[in-house]
């Protein structure tokens, strides 16, 4: 099994930055991709950014050209750089790896999750 957890979750004002980290631990041989996803109060879950074992990133529409993901595999940890936030980035942000012998999403590895916070 492996065990994730995320750091970094604060208040910030609308065009403000917050960086994002997350921690494997446990199994970290059987991980794949990782990525981000938020959850917004009375909203469904939604793909913030990931990346591929090999490095390939991908961001949701809302967040292309303000988030910038990274991956560091000696640390086994994940990070997410947010800049010119908005109040709806406003979420709890939660950090996810895919299981390489996973068949689905249902399979994938989820932590805890961090708060974020946008105010004007």
């Amino acid at each position: 099994q492996v065990q994730l957890r995320e750091f970094g979750g604060d208040s910030v004002q609308t065009g403000g930055s917050l960086n994002l980290s997350c921690v494997a631990s446990g199994s970290i041989w059987t991980i794949d991709g990782m990525g981000w996803y938020r959850q917004a109060r009375e909203k469904q879950r939604e793909m913030v950014a990931s990346m591929t074992a090999d490095g390939i990133p991908n961001y949701g529409d809302s967040v292309k050209g303000r988030f910038t993901i990274s991956r560091d595999d000696g640390k086994n940890s994940l990070n997410l750089q947010m800049t010119q936030l908005k109040p709806e980035d406003t979420a709890d942000y939660y950090c996810q790896a895919q299981d390489r012998w996973g068949k689905d999403e249902n399979d994938d590895y989820w932590g805890q999750g961090t708060p974020v916070t946008v105010s004007s």
